[in-house]
């Protein structure tokens, strides 16, 4: 593949990833008290498509996009107290196209069919998401994010786990329907 086209490419999805940080509906679906994201989709698209360190620099754009609006344009109250710690906001980010784009090629090493391994990679970058981003939480803001919903940090844990069961099970499986889909229709990458 060209240089200049996979430069494109980037450049496209780091548009779209902008975009869904900013539009309603795009990237957040705002069910309150939760978030649930679908920006995780475009991340692990590149990092099908274009490999494990470009899905890696997505997740970073991601990431800081998320990063610099907990200062100026958070989504919740909560979100200037989490989300302005690199940890919570970037990292898990960065870690998804590193997760999706290595698993990816691992996949097509050991020969599994393309689409079946996209799906594979659009579930577990989901939840690698969704796992690190609340676990960072957890373990660094347990009390004020427990207070901030009106609960004891005893009870985080389990409410955590049932995000983790009831978003992160549906990001995880939209993400496994869409991303081959959409990875398919890339001239870049056939499946």
């Amino acid at each position: 593949m060209k240089k200049n086209y996979r430069l494109a490419l980037m450049g496209i999805l780091s548009a779209i990833i902008v975009v869904q940080n900013f539009v309603p509906f795009l990237g957040y679906i705002p069910i309150q008290p939760f978030n649930p994201t679908i920006i995780q989709i475009t991340v692990i698209i590149g990092a099908v498509a274009l490999g494990g360190l470009h899905g890696a620099v997505l997740g970073g754009v991601w990431g800081v996009v998320c990063l610099f609006r907990a200062f100026v344009l958070p989504t919740s109250p909560i979100d200037p107290i989490v989300f302005t710690n690199p940890l919570v906001s970037v990292l898990p980010r960065v870690l998804v196209g590193l997760a999706a784009g290595y698993l990816f090629a691992f996949l097509k090493k050991i020969k599994t069919p393309p689409m079946a391994g996209a799906a594979i990679c659009g579930v577990a970058g989901s939840f690698v998401n969704t796992v690190f981003v609340l676990g960072t939480i957890y373990l660094l803001y347990k009390v004020p994010y427990a207070e901030f919903y009106g609960m004891a940090a005893e009870e985080l844990l389990p409410a955590i786990l049932g995000v983790v069961g009831t978003n992160g099970v549906a990001e995880a499986i939209a993400a496994g329907i869409l991303t081959p889909v959409i990875v398919r229709a890339l001239p870049i990458k056939k499946l």
